[in-house]
């Protein structure tokens, strides 16, 4: 459900998984949901109602925005679906809470981006850290900086509203990594701001539309994990450059340098009081060569295997807690999060996917 601009991404994965079949497609545009329909043999476009009854589908892939993570999740399950959606879980975890509620009722699975954190890149870094690489872990720090999403989105309104947001947006990749990395977390604090109150759109057929910013566009603020690590974050679409890191871990025998969580690839960089110099880990761990959509792959196997999946409801929605929780309690203290979930099981060894 959807055929938006991040669909294009998970297409490409799914149609080189040898257990994975797109059989149908919905949009609100008919004619895109054909397009992309016409992209995998057999597969029909058709309106949502009547995707989720079809007997053709066993999961229901939701890219719609952020506003309608939770009504479409809640109709596939209501016809005996499993979901995978893309992040956030929705937009409040009271919704996320409701998914969670309504999937465990039906006895079907729910699963959530971001899967890059599945990626070589990631566990990698995930693989060095539980060998104890760089020591006991005691500080880590994520920067994401761009200057917004108006300037290369053609439709960027959506990731100006609530749900949207530098936190919300692109906090998922970041915060995933670091409970991957560092387990869950305890507690937050957090400061947001915004510079303006309107963007323009620089791009596409409707450059130059001015529309309004609902939510703020820059935060800061510090983790704490259950296992005591102590993170600062920043989130923001208010910075043109920066020379900061994507994702670093501090330990008591050395550093580890992650790629941008973002992707699915990149290299992992160590540095240890005993080398002194930063250095290239091999790849270690991780689905090769992956991309959106390897999930579901995920999914798939864990079903077959009876085993949990790693893209997790349980973790999507403490990520979308202790989000809610930064916003929430920007210029106060520390908010306590009320949700926990478990560090996901790492990926052992490197998996190629097809």
């Amino acid at each position: 459900m959807g055929a938006g601009r991040i669909s294009g991404q998970y297409s490409a994965t799914l149609a080189r998984l040898p257990r994975v079949a797109v059989t149908a497609v919905a949009d609100l545009d008919p004619a895109r949901a054909q397009q992309l329909a016409d992209q995998h043999p057999g597969a029909r476009a058709m309106p949502l109602p009547e995707l989720v009854r079809s007997d053709e589908v066993d999961l229901v892939l939701n890219l719609t925005t952020p506003a309608q993570h939770a009504e479409v999740a809640l109709a596939a399950i209501a016809a005996g679906k499993h979901v995978y959606g893309e992040k956030p879980l929705a937009a409040t975890t009271a919704d996320g809470r409701a998914i969670i509620a309504a999937a465990e009722a039906a006895g079907v699975r729910v699963a959530c981006a971001p899967d890059t954190v599945l990626g070589t890149g990631v566990q990698t870094a995930r693989a060095a850290l539980d060998a104890g690489r760089i020591g006991t872990p005691y500080a880590a720090s994520a920067f994401m900086t761009a200057p917004g999403h108006e300037l290369w989105h053609p439709d960027p309104e959506f990731y100006y509203r609530p749900g949207g947001g530098p936190l919300f947006d692109m906090g998922p990749y970041y915060l995933t990594t670091l409970v991957q990395l560092l387990g869950p977390v305890r507690r937050v604090v957090g400061l947001s701001s915004r510079s303006r109150a309107e963007r323009t759109i620089a791009t596409g057929p409707r450059a130059g539309t001015v529309f309004d910013v609902e939510v703020d566009t820059h935060v800061a603020g510090v983790l704490e994990h259950e296992s005591g690590v102590l993170t600062t974050l920043m989130m923001s679409f208010e910075i043109s450059a920066a020379r900061l890191p994507y994702v670093e871990v501090y330990g008591s025998a050395g550093s580890l340098s992650l790629p941008d969580p973002n992707y699915f690839t990149g290299p992992v960089r160590i540095c240890t009081r005993a080398a002194g110099d930063w250095t290239v880990l091999p790849v270690g761990a991780g689905y090769l060569d992956g991309g959106r959509g390897i999930g579901i792959r995920d999914l798939s196997d864990a079903l077959a295997e009876d085993r949990p999946h790693r893209a997790g409801a349980d973790l999507a929605l403490h990520i979308l807690d202790v989000m809610e929780s930064m916003v929430d309690g920007a210029g106060g203290g520390p908010v306590v999060v009320a949700s926990q979930c478990a560090r996901p099981e790492r990926i052992d060894g490197v998996i190629d996917p097809i």
